[in-house]
């Protein structure tokens, strides 16, 4: 049975974190705002809640109090060198890319801190490059980590919805898949679709899709932010460019299953154009979820610079390809060997050292703010509790006191026959040979020793070099290592007032998109590839500008 129609201000579609955010902001400026979700309430926050929380700062106090110099000229080099943008219709994710390091090295902290969001004082690292100065990755650390994680970050625009909704300023409204956007005399002034069963479905968990009703809402602005396609393998697949060579036959889920594209479509039904689907962001690093919460939930390691890492046959990745340097040539390169799965080959000692694991839940002593817990679990000895319960529980992690009965079971796990075992006890012995002197030949030692001379790595993430089979370091653990979804880098097209254009750039009236449902503004910020910590601030900035303009 279909209910009244509805009517706002403005209607904000999918509840992650830009649209929290937009609809935070049309409160602000006094408009009557809808908050709509195909899920349970349970999942306010959407993939944000279950992120690290890393942002991407510029020249940050943080930064400034660890040594290091940074400067909105050296990110833009950085960005503009990752971001490789060569499309016509890269224009606006161009504009974007400017805007958004203003933002970051401007306004962005102190926008957040006044909403009570704290930082890790350690910033860490991450996609590091290798290359030249003007290619890919970060010339400097700038993955800062919020206090309290994802959670952390989404707490303060939830609050903020929250106090609209006590105050009878916005609605929320859970189970409501919109399935049309309303297009009047060429101007979208709402959306009409399903309203799904109730479901008692925790977060994260898969929910009923039972149809009992029907629901239309008049807007003066529609904000669709609404997230990407990481969730739903076949469109996973079906955008997968040549250039990563063919998608795998195997992979794991780094988001929740409703994270599933379902918005692209009627997007394009109503005009909106969709550039840069090709463009994704996907790890290679993941890990078979021991305790899932939704189908072939996987989990990355965020790893430090000191693994062996191995293709499936037991052959070592070329130079720069070392772990966390670049993500998706990585993914490009064992895209070639055949195989969906590669390998780490390590030590204890590194283990405890530099396996982090991305996401709020497998970082309770920083999502709970817990400084006791932080201490103990990272300046103590040992992994942490959740990386133990990986090296206990989980079925990618192999523990052996020495080589020969590592390679053993390695050769036996499910792909370890593919494994050339003579290759890769010739590449273990060889890398311990090279720990005898300060001299190297090897790039990846020669790195790993250059980055403890930054107080951050030595601190908490770089393990002191030694031999993997020294038994002071030992056991000799190997991980096998899984391609795992995660990010849409390109999406509806926007300007930089985040309203949706058409085929013809054009802007659509009463259309906006934030998130990564608009790549993160523009339809792809990002150009090819990610430098970290930016896909959440994406969504801030996306969301900010999409909800300051639609309440014009």
């Amino acid at each position: 049975m279909t209910k009244t129609p509805l009517s706002t201000d403005v209607l904000v579609i999918g509840w992650g974190l830009s649209g929290l955010v937009a609809a935070a902001e049309a409160l602000t400026a006094g408009r009557r705002v809808i908050l709509i979700d195909q899920e349970p309430r349970t999942n306010l926050g959407g993939q944000a809640w279950w992120s690290f929380g890393g942002l991407f700062f510029i020249d940050s106090p943080e930064q400034r109090r660890l040594g290091i110099k940074d400067s909105l000229e050296l990110a833009t080099q950085d960005w503009f060198g990752n971001a490789g943008f060569d499309r016509p219709e890269d224009e606006w994710p161009r504009r974007w890319a400017e805007a958004y390091l203003q933002f970051a090295a401007g306004e962005k902290r102190a926008w957040l801190r006044e909403r009570g969001v704290g930082f890790f004082p350690v910033v860490g690292w991450a996609e590091r490059g290798g290359y030249g100065a003007i290619g890919p990755g970060n010339s400097v650390p700038r993955f800062h980590i919020t206090w309290g994680t994802g959670p952390g970050v989404v707490a303060p625009f939830a609050a903020a919805v929250e106090q609209g909704e006590r105050e009878g300023h916005l609605t929320v409204l859970p189970r409501h898949r919109v399935s049309e956007l309303i297009v009047t005399d060429g101007v979208v002034t709402g959306a009409r679709g399903d309203v799904l069963a109730t479901s008692g479905a925790r977060r994260g968990a898969e929910s009923s899709r039972e149809v009992i009703g029907g629901f239309e809402i008049s807007a003066g602005a529609t904000i669709v932010s609404s997230g990407g396609i990481g969730g739903n393998h076949d469109m996973v697949r079906a955008a997968w460019p040549s250039r990563l060579g063919t998608p795998p036959d195997h992979m794991l889920t780094g988001v929740p299953a409703y994270v599933d594209g379902s918005m692209q479509a009627v997007s394009e039904a109503a005009g909106a154009r969709l550039i840069n689907g090709d463009r994704m962001w996907h790890y290679v690093e993941g890990i078979t979820n021991w305790d899932p919460v939704w189908p072939s939930h996987g989990i990355r390691i965020l790893p430090g610079p000191s693994s062996l890492w191995l293709d499936a046959t037991g052959k070592r990745l070329p130079v720069p390809l070392f772990p966390g340097f670049d993500t998706l040539g990585t993914l490009e390169h064992l895209r070639t060997t055949g195989h969906d799965h590669s390998w780490f080959v390590t030590s204890r000692s590194i283990v405890e050292k530099e396996f982090a694991l991305s996401g709020s839940e497998q970082n309770p002593d920083l999502t709970g703010k817990d400084v006791g817990l932080l201490l103990t679990s990272r300046l103590a000895k040992g992994p942490t509790g959740p990386v133990q319960a990986f090296l206990d529980e989980g079925e990618d992690f192999i523990v052996e006191s020495d080589l020969e009965s590592l390679l053993e079971q390695m050769q036996q796990h499910p792909g370890g026959e593919a494994l050339d075992i003579e290759n890769v006890r010739r590449e273990v012995v060889a890398r311990d040979r090279e720990m005898d002197n300060d001299f190297t030949k090897d790039a990846q030692i020669g790195m790993l020793r250059s980055m403890r001379s930054y107080r951050g790595d030595k601190l908490i993430r770089t393990a002191a070099p030694h031999r993997l089979q020294d038994p002071a370091a030992g056991p000799l653990i190997a991980v096998k290592l899984h391609v795992l979804t995660r990010k849409s880098l390109g999406g509806i097209n926007t300007d930089l007032d985040g309203r949706a254009l058409d085929a013809a750039g054009a802007v659509i009236p009463g259309l906006y998109a934030a998130g990564e449902a608009s790549g993160f503004g523009g339809g792809g910020v990002h150009g090819y590839r990610a430098l970290e910590g930016t896909f959440l601030g994406g969504c801030l900035f996306s969301g900010r500008q999409a909800g300051r303009a639609a309440a014009r």
